[in-house]
């Protein structure tokens, strides 16, 4: 195969991006923007970590500006850059989508009908994989699903309680987060594969917020559900909530369907209990009543969905921690675990404060383990297998 793989991962306020060789899971170049939006910014580095050049005068207002500066920024450290494949992280698969599919005009037109239940992400996934088309329109488009992971669930983890026909026309819960916790459950099968058949719930933290049940390395249920909304609370949005809070919200303070879907994902979550912020570093920095509050409440979900998941598994042999909460806050971590020994769950507070990859007790029960995800892997993987299948001549 001739050419590098470019992945895409544009999250709700992130956009993750590397380019990997024709073979080799090392990357070339990987770069990230965070904080898209006013303060955004954006990092580039090389296979071994130092900084390479950024555009001068970059804009990272909005996910498409973005998209265009770390392109732009590409070019400049790999000029003449020659493109075999991109793939992309794309949110919805609804309930066909379960594999890595070569993107063409049909499927793009299918997948934009998932965007209304994934506005914060959908919207953008595609917008970079037009980006993209338009970029390198010799490169073949692969589209990795987050849903995709969670297509096995059964019918009681996958449905909801309103009529059959709700669920017939795809009303029923996705789970999210999917190549995240396809890496994370594949990495622990290749460094502790007794313990990947066992029962492990795996925590993905970050500005978007789910947990997984898995069952010898397979996805069981998920705290997500139809939209990207339910469950832990997040950087904006709100998690679980009452639907009859949503019937007040429209009968009674008049909102309607886009006054509210602005409420549940961009005012919400960590931002709307602080008033503050919906950065965890910045509410662990303040430490206002109000920016307690806020971790505490998060916090509480995450312990009140970890009892649900270890029931559904019939109890937990592993807890693993990953993405950028998970991964870089010992204090979130700690207070997950407090008084859970109950469920077998201890922390060292020495490896947990180094952010070591095993933060459990030698002596406890349960294995606690900050493992980093990478999705972008997962993505120039599958964008490489169908790269080389698409090479090959008929039969």
């Amino acid at each position: 195969m001739k050419g590098v793989i470019l992945t895409l991962n544009a999250g709700s306020s992130s956009l993750k991006f590397a380019l990997f060789p024709p073979e080799g899971d090392t990357p070339l170049a990987t770069g990230l923007v965070d904080r898209i939006g006013a303060d955004g910014m954006m990092k580039l580095k090389d296979s071994g970590g130092g900084a390479l050049p950024l555009p001068q005068g970059g804009d990272y207002t909005t996910h498409t500006q973005s998209l265009a500066t770390a392109l732009a920024a590409l070019e400049m450290s790999f000029p003449g850059l020659t493109v075999a494949a991109v793939g992309h992280r794309v949110v919805h698969g609804g309930p066909d989508f379960a594999a890595p599919i070569r993107v063409d005009q049909t499927v793009l037109a299918a997948l934009d009908r998932f965007s209304p239940f994934a506005p914060l992400h959908q919207p953008h996934n595609l917008a970079g994989i037009r980006a993209a088309i338009e970029t390198f329109p010799e490169a073949l488009q692969v589209a990795c699903f987050d849903t995709a992971f969670h297509r096995g669930h059964s019918f009681e983890n996958d449905a909801f309680a309103l009529p059959r026909t709700y669920y017939d026309k795809g009303v029923r819960r996705y789970g999210f987060h999917g190549l995240s916790y396809d890496y994370v459950s594949g990495h622990l099968a290749e460094i502790d594969p007794d313990l990947a058949r066992g029962r492990v719930v795996i925590a993905h933290l970050g500005n978007g917020a789910s947990m997984c049940a898995l069952k010898d390395g397979r996805s069981v249920t998920s705290t997500m559900g139809f939209s990207a909304l339910d469950g832990l609370a997040m950087g904006t949005r709100c998690g679980q909530i009452d639907p009859g809070a949503l019937l007040y919200l429209m009968q009674q303070e008049g909102m309607d369907g886009d006054a509210i879907s602005d409420l549940l994902y961009k005012r919400s979550g960590l931002l709307g209990l602080s008033g503050l912020s919906h950065d965890m570093r910045q509410l662990e920095a303040a430490d206002t009543p109000e920016a307690r509050q806020a971790i505490g409440y998060f916090i509480a979900r995450i312990r009140r969905e970890l009892g649900g998941l270890a029931a559904v598994l019939g109890g937990i042999d592993a807890l693993i921690f990953t993405a950028g909460i998970g991964e870089n806050s010992p204090a979130v971590r700690a207070a997950v675990c407090e008084g859970m020994d109950w469920l077998g769950l201890t922390v060292d507070a020495t490896r947990n404060a180094q952010n070591a990859p095993v933060v459990s007790d030698d002596g406890g029960k349960v294995r606690v383990m900050v493992l980093p995800t990478n999705e972008e892997l997962v993505i120039a993987r599958a964008a490489r297998r169908l790269a080389v299948g698409s090479e090959r001549p008929a039969a």
